[in-house]
């Protein structure tokens, strides 16, 4: 027994499945999860001292890269200050002016803890701004573990075979309104059923926890008609996507502004913190302003704004995104490549530096094909990969993520190691 399995089963005696977060207990690729020691640029290592080229990233938020010597500087620097006051200080007011800077959409944020916190307060803020109470979320979306989004959720609760969760009411998912993502005529009939009772629509502008699956032509841009025709908010969930696939998130590359947007991963440089913002009339509604409350006594970490404010600086520097781009490129086609070599059924989905293999399909665009998926095929090549090297999510619902610490050589290796698998297949 290794000193990961070791631990793992002193880990089970303590903590629920032995994990803080389900996906992590690799229930749907086998064996033990890998214990993690430390990390550094593109790699992590592991309680046996085994490195292995990353692709999970910490889901997502290590864009830079793992332990970027500036961020670590920068959270030093704000912990000398000291950890936690619960009073206003002056490094939220530079975030959340870099958010607004940097997302077209967004005039006025608030600063929380998690995704899950952004989403529940972005539905809070649509219900309170609209004075309407349902919701529609697409089929396959993660949003967190807010009650009324584990309806047909991506992430862990696919992952596990549970979309919907025990503890959610009846009376909670009766205000959550399925559609199909990519389906606009989906979206349509729900509004024309129930359009005056419907205060938002929330999704991943780019859906990342049913694998990654961009939005078809047209999709973005009918939503918004939609929402804008009915007196409905459209909310952007970038937790994944914001400040990963350009500076200014999904928005900016397909060009629709929300009128709520969801931030986190990137946006707290690995740290835990997290943001909802959008047009200054609809934050407004916000307490101590307005009428609907949310707090958090610890929204607004120094450390956490700290490390996130340095990511961001980084992410302005030139051809930041250009370098992304290419490594997504190199990766793709060398995953195709090995694809085609193998004779296997396989596709490809990426938008930038964020992709997914998906086993037996030949397409993947909606929750039903990504269902389609082969996940047991994909559990064989989690582990082969692993074998020689490589650390990808362990499962087949999940993203991975190429940091700006990613080597040239590191991604052939990648590509290599990924070809010999899928002949094993």
């Amino acid at each position: 027994m290794d000193t990961s399995e070791k631990l793992f089963a002193a880990a089970c005696e303590v903590i629920p499945g032995g994990v803080n977060s389900p996906v992590r207990a690799w229930k749907a690729v086998g064996g033990s999860p890998r214990f993690i020691q430390r990390a550094a640029g593109p790699t992590v290592t592991d309680a046996d001292g085994v490195t292995y080229i990353d692709y999970v990233g910490s889901w997502g938020p290590m864009v830079l890269g793992h332990a970027r010597r500036e961020v670590l500087q920068a959270v030093q620097n704000a912990l000398r200050e000291g950890t936690s006051f619960g009073a206003p200080t002056a490094r939220e007011i530079e975030m959340a002016r870099t958010i607004c800077s940097a997302v077209d959409s967004v005039q006025k944020v608030r600063l929380v803890n998690s995704g899950t916190e952004a989403t529940m307060t972005a539905l809070r803020i649509a219900r309170g701004f609209t004075g309407r109470t349902d919701v529609v979320k697409f089929e396959g979306c993660y949003h967190g573990h807010v009650d009324s989004l584990l309806v047909r959720a991506g992430s862990g609760a696919l992952t596990l075979g549970v979309p919907d969760s025990a503890g959610v009411s009846p009376e909670t998912s009766r205000q959550t309104l399925l559609a199909g993502f990519n389906d606009l005529a989906s979206v349509e009939q729900l509004f024309a059923e129930r359009g005056a009772q419907i205060a938002a629509v929330i999704l991943e502008p780019i859906a990342g926890n049913m694998g990654v699956i961009p939005p078809a032509p047209g999709f973005l841009e009918g939503l918004r008609e939609i929402t804008e025709k009915n007196g409905a908010l459209l909310i952007f969930d970038e937790v994944m996507t914001g400040f990963r696939v350009a500076y200014g998130g999904a928005q900016e590359i397909y060009g629709v502004r929300p009128d709520l947007s969801c931030f986190g991963k990137i946006a707290g440089g690995g740290l835990p913190l997290a943001a909802v913002g959008g047009r200054a009339d609809v934050m407004d509604v916000l307490a101590p302003l307005g009428p609907v409350y949310q707090a958090g006594t610890l929204s607004g970490n120094p450390l956490a704004v700290a490390g996130g404010l340095e990511t961001l600086r980084q992410l302005t520097q030139p051809g930041v995104y250009q370098r992304l781009e290419e490594k997504g490129q190199l990766v793709e086609e060398g995953l195709l490549r090995a694809v085609r070599d193998s004779g296997i059924t396989a596709c490809v989905n990426r938008v930038g530096s964020m992709f997914t293999l998906f086993l037996g399909v030949d397409s993947v665009t909606d929750f039903e094909s990504a269902q389609a998926g082969d996940t047991e095929a994909y559990g064989r090549f989690f582990q082969g990969m692993l074998k020689r090297g490589i650390y990808l999510a362990p499962s087949a619902f999940e993203a991975a993520f190429i940091s700006l610490a990613h080597s040239p050589d590191d991604l052939e290796m990648t590509v290599r190691a990924a070809a010999e698998t899928l002949r094993e297949l």
